[in-house]
């Protein structure tokens, strides 16, 4: 796996910490870092949240460019 640096570019537009995206999706900041890092994957529902919050910063956005590009 991979660090996402993509995601954390989001993250980082969205002015969220990730304290504050592990809330947002119901997990432990641990295990969200672990996540971002690549060390465990996210799941499915995991990623439509994530892209339902950067889509109203940026509407074309789709799973495949946070996530495999």
């Amino acid at each position: 796996m991979f660090r996402n640096n993509k995601l954390i570019g989001y993250r980082a537009m969205l002015n969220f910490t990730q304290e504050d995206m592990a809330k947002k999706l119901g997990i432990s900041r641990q295990a969200y870092s672990e996540k971002e890092r690549g060390k465990i994957p996210f799941k499915d529902s995991e990623k439509r949240l994530i892209k339902s919050l950067i889509k109203e910063m940026n509407p074309i956005v789709t799973i495949d460019e946070i996530f495999f590009s």
